[in-house]
């Protein structure tokens, strides 16, 4: 049985977490899958989104606390070094937009890998919770780096150290995730904004995360110098004289993230 789940259809790489009877819960074996599904989705010209969910009522409980514990297992350095680490940077890295859609439960390093992702939207059932005090860590997968930033830095102080439950509803109104939906209308909903993306300029895309990415390092300056190149980067490409020409014939453009 595979730990994940990937499938292309319309230029949509459909990645699942698939442990369902332990929540999503990652050990080795599912963490380096989910590396190897990354990297396939960024070689693959036919891919120009990215939708990650998870089977079962849970997104991701975290890590398997079981091979965090074993003495003959990785230990907690190796698990977010080797596991972790790498995938927070696949995500952020990827030159395509990356769809999570959170459909229960997403708590630790599963609420963690979920925020980074480039749009988030979840379930009306979804519960976010920073778990990582509860056993005596630390937050993880990013989570430091992104909450603070999502929903400043007291709000995510204060989840951190006190774990709360987070859901859905107050995720979307704190600006954690973009929105929620009713748990009938969840799967085609999140799936439409993937397929979606899909259609667009995605080279363009790809640019915009590499800028919000040196948003945490630049100066005012150096910001507007990357959004110069970038900028010019993209008029130069097939996207931008499709989406000039649409504009102009007053017609629906056709992109091909080129």
């Amino acid at each position: 049985m595979s730990f994940i789940l990937k499938t292309v259809s319309d230029n949509v790489a459909f990645i699942t977490l698939n442990r369902p009877e332990k929540f999503n819960s990652f050990n080795r074996e599912m963490a380096l899958a989910l590396q190897q599904a990354l990297d396939e989705c960024m070689r693959d010209d036919e891919v120009r989104a990215v939708y990650l969910t998870a089977e079962g009522k849970a997104f991701c409980a975290g890590q398997d606390l079981g091979e965090a514990v074993d003495p003959d297992g990785p230990t907690l350095r190796s698990i977010v070094h080797g596991h972790y680490n790498p995938i927070i940077e696949r995500i952020r890295n990827i030159e395509k937009p990356v769809v999570c859609a959170v459909n229960g439960v997403a708590a630790g390093a599963g609420a963690n890998i979920a925020l980074c992702c480039d749009i988030v939207v979840a379930t009306e059932q979804a519960t976010f919770i920073q778990a990582f005090s509860k056993i005596g860590l630390i937050p993880d997968c990013g989570g430091t780096f992104f909450l603070p930033r999502l929903i400043g830095f007291q709000k995510a102080s204060a989840l951190m150290m006190m774990a709360d439950n987070i859901d859905a509803k107050e995720a979307e109104r704190l600006g954690m995730i973009y929105k929620y939906f009713s748990a009938e209308t969840f799967v085609e909903e999140s799936k439409k904004i993937a397929l979606h993306l899909a259609k667009m300029p995605t080279k363009a895309f790809a640019y915009t995360k590499l800028a919000l990415n040196k948003t945490v390092t630049n100066n005012l300056a150096q910001q507007l110098a990357v959004e110069e190149e970038y900028q010019a980067a993209c008029g130069e490409t097939e996207d931008f004289d499709e989406g000039i020409q649409a504009f102009l014939e007053k017609r629906k453009p056709e992109f091909k993230g080129i």
